[in-house]
């Protein structure tokens, strides 16, 4: 080290990022610079991969009409409605939400069965209505239980239900855009309405694909600067083109549900770090310490007082200008050039 001007590094445990890491990018976590005697704290590499996404909630539903009678009541847009409340009137007769699978495609009346059966007498339960079997068999118990139910609407109480009686969705109803005013006919779309949950959508490259799993950890930035907690809730499995030419991708779709958003964030651009890949206890050197071996692979200067050895590494994850190695031990200065 005569002819070079260099500095020393000490082999430790890796530092935690300063700043957010852009795409497929190493942060690691750890502790401080140490003395040449001491030894290092533990610590853990995490890759993470940094991508664009839409924060919403979800994909909207259209909820449709299919009577000739009057719009007479309609819910105030951005409202929540649950089981059993209005979402929207027709002739002053509400037409209460039912969670379910399938909508209703039937009528429904005794000596019926089948899953549709099923789904009326289970949110007929929850809603408190008693005195029947939870079953696919709409029998004389469901009927009374039916004529209850009309008679607490303020309908005809006539122990039948018809399709279009009630609405079906497969839970709580976010109220998103109204396409009916009051006194319009009772036909066609009606409003569109999503989720409850607000979520975050991703349409990642499908080179990225790899790197993302249901259950794997994120971090979401929001417009101001915050940061919110998430995990990966879906990931698409069919791919989309969009584009063309030099602006053409290949994505999927990946939903990332969040906790702790502020109610002043309905929908915003975002970016979202998800977490690929974590290892518990990495040591890591400055790049910049690794030298070309002539016989291959990769080595570093170790300083021992006045001597310098090389010892040979391997390497693993690269970030922040530091890189995971194995060969080396916690408490070793390595040189640096300069």
């Amino acid at each position: 080290m005569t002819q070079i001007e260099e500095k020393t590094a000490r082999a430790t445990r890796a530092l935690p990022p300063r700043r957010r890491s852009p795409v497929r990018v190493l942060a690691w976590t750890g502790g401080a610079a140490l003395l040449a005697a001491a030894v290092g704290f533990g610590g853990n590499g995490t890759e993470t991969t940094t991508v664009d996404g839409s924060l919403g909630y979800g994909d909207a539903i259209t909820i449709t009409a299919k009577s000739q009678g009057t719009i007479t009541w309609l819910p105030g847009e951005g409202s929540t409605i649950t089981r059993g409340h209005g979402v929207y009137s027709e002739d002053a007769d509400r037409r209460p939400l039912l969670y379910g699978d399938i909508p209703l495609y039937r009528t429904l009346q005794d000596g019926v069965t089948g899953s549709d059966v099923e789904l009326l007498e289970r949110n007929l339960d929850k809603l408190g209505y008693t005195g029947f079997d939870v079953d696919n068999e709409y029998t004389w118990a469901t009927r009374e239980a039916v004529e209850d139910w009309q008679e607490d609407l303020g309908h005809d109480v006539t122990g039948v239900v018809q399709p279009g009686d009630v609405v079906v969705a497969d839970g709580p109803l976010r109220v998103a855009e109204l396409k009916k005013a009051l006194g319009d006919t009772a036909s066609g779309p009606v409003l569109t309405a999503t989720g409850t949950t607000r979520e975050v959508l991703v349409n990642l490259d499908v080179a990225d694909e790899h790197l993302v799993k249901k259950g794997q950890q994120a971090t979401v930035e929001l417009p101001d600067g915050s940061t919110v907690k998430g995990k990966v809730a879906s990931v698409g499995k069919v791919a989309t083109e969009t584009g063309s030419g030099n602006d053409a991708a290949t994505t999927v779709e990946v939903t990332v549900s969040v906790s702790g958003l502020k109610k002043s964030f309905d929908a915003a651009p975002v970016d979202v770090t998800i977490v690929s890949e974590e290892r518990e206890n990495v040591l890591a050197v400055p790049v910049g310490a690794l030298v070309a071996l002539a016989e291959g692979g990769y080595g570093v200067p170790v300083v021992e007082g006045s001597a310098t050895r090389y010892v040979t590494v391997e390497t693993g994850m690269f970030a922040e200008g530091k890189v995971e190695v194995t060969g080396v031990q916690e408490g070793m200065t390595v040189a640096v050039p300069k």
